[in-house]
This record gives structure tokens, C-alpha cells and sequence, in this order.
């Protein structure tokens, strides 16, 4: 069982996501060990990245003020070094496809399981591509986290069946963004996984309250916030510690069912 998985062991858990290099590469450091402080169970580090198709409004402008202050990959693999002095907590990139290319994947994946890097998220990789880095990625002990949105119900058999670490069941069409309601109907989709796999399925995508984190709770296995703590960041910067862990505390108690 790979260290994201035993993560979801005996209890929902929370994911929260963070933008590496905003507001700083110190203060996302200190961002994420208050994520873990408030209760995370798993922290996301968004790798920013100019033309990030699946992110909404809030995060694409995070990706911009981090690479407008000169934050890269090696940047950001030397943050993870800093925050593995103090934390053991899996941690997972977000990122996509060309970045990863464009630093080598064998050089990628490497330093990924040097640093402990535990699992990686990459939107625009599809299944049907994704054999491409697959061995190198379980050489390294990285988990490549498999994606199923809505549309995907033709494929969640095949998409299960050879998911790592957990499913990332995207809760509704369209980008990454805060939504007041989820339409979408979790259940049937998450019971068509647990038909297939073993793998916990956490939600993403538009939760950003408590009410909806509960509710998501009560079906799945983990939830994951994303844009709600940029947004935080984005309206505190270098002072956002306390809201955060304030944020992170309360929806992680959501989860407690």
C-alpha cells in the first residue's frame, strides 16, 4: 500500500492545495506545515504552470504571480527538501504534462523520490497517453493520480482498474473554481469505481464549504480543496497562516463522520 493510500486508512481525509511560490517560496513552506498543523491528511503543490487548462480564475492567477517572481521546478523541489525536514505528511504535485517534459521525466520522477514526493496529479495526461511516464513514475515510487470526471463513464472501468495512491472523481464539467452547489451525481459514479477497485476516490473540484464537505464525506473517501485556500492566499499573503489553519480546521472537522 503506497503511503497516499494508507493515508485514507480508517478515516475520510482532507486534501487541501496550495500554489507553490504564492506568495513566496518561504511562505509556502509555512503554508503547508500549517495545512498539516489545522489537519490535512495530504497537501497537493500546485507547480505553476502558464496556460494550466483545467484551473478556474482563482489558481490561474496564483500560476501567474508565482512565475512573475521567477519560481521553477527546482525552486520548488527544494521547498519540498525544506518541508521534509519537519513533515512526513504525503504530499502530492499538480501539474501538467510539458512542464514534466520539458525537465525530463527520468530526471522528474527521480527527484521526485529524492526529495519524497509521493504522488502526482497531471490534468491533460490521458489514460490512453499516460503509458508514456508510467514505468518511470512506479520505478520512483510516485503514484500517478488517475482523474474520472463526468463524462468519463464509458472509461471509469478501464481508468479504476489501474488507478494508484486514489481517484480523483472531478465533481463537475468545467475548470477548477469555489461552486455554491455540486449537481452531479457522486453516487452513482463512486459506485461504479467501488465495483472496479479498492483505491480511495476523494472529490475535487468547486467543494469549498463545510455543508459540502460533509456531504461529499458521507460517499467518498476524501474531499479536496483547492481555489477556497488560494483565495485565502490571495486576499492575505504573506499573513494568511492563521485563516488557513482556521479554514483547513474546520473543514477537515466536516469530514469526521
Amino acid at each position: 500500500m503506497s503511503k497516499i493510500t494508507e493515508a485514507f486508512k480508517n478515516q475520510k481525509a482532507f486534501i487541501g492545495f496550495l500554489t507553490a511560490g504564492d506568495p513566496s517560496k518561504e511562505k509556502t513552506i509555512e503554508y503547508i506545515l500549517a495545512m498539516e498543523k489545522a489537519g490535512a491528511d495530504i497537501i497537493e503543490i500546485g507547480i505553476p504552470f502558464s496556460d494550466p487548462i483545467a484551473e478556474g480564475p482563482v489558481i490561474q492567477n496564483a500560476n501567474i504571480r508565482a512565475l512573475s517572481k521567477g519560481i521553477n521546478t527546482d525552486d520548488i523541489f527544494d521547498l519540498v527538501t525544506t518541508v521534509r525536514e519537519k513533515s512526513n505528511i504525503p504530499l502530492v504535485f499538480l501539474t501538467y504534462i510539458n512542464p514534466v517534459f520539458y525537465y525530463g521525466y527520468e530526471k522528474f520522477f527521480k527527484k521526485c523520490k529524492d526529495v519524497g514526493i509521493n504522488g502526482i496529479v497531471i490534468p491533460d495526461l490521458p489514460y490512453e497517453e499516460k503509458g508514456e511516464i508510467s514505468d518511470i513514475a512506479k520505478n520512483y515510487e510516485v503514484d500517478i493520480i488517475s482523474l474520472i470526471a463526468p463524462t468519463s463513464k464509458d472509461r471509469i472501468r478501464m481508468i479504476a482498474k489501474d488507478a494508484t495512491g486514489f481517484i480523483y472523481l472531478v465533481s463537475s464539467m468545467g475548470v477548477t473554481g469555489v461552486r455554491s452547489e455540486i449537481k452531479t451525481d457522486l453516487n452513482e459514479i463512486i459506485s461504479e469505481i467501488k465495483s472496479e477497485t479498492d483505491i480511495p476516490v476523494a472529490v475535487g473540484f468547486g467543494i469549498n464549504t463545510p455543508e459540502q464537505s460533509k456531504n461529499i464525506s458521507k460517499i467518498a473517501d476524501g474531499v479536496i480543496v483547492g481555489s477556497a485556500i488560494v483565495k485565502i492566499i490571495e486576499e492575505h499573503g504573506d499573513n494568511a497562516r492563521p485563516h488557513i489553519e482556521k479554514y483547513v480546521t474546520a473543514m477537515k472537522n466536516s469530514t469526521i463522520i
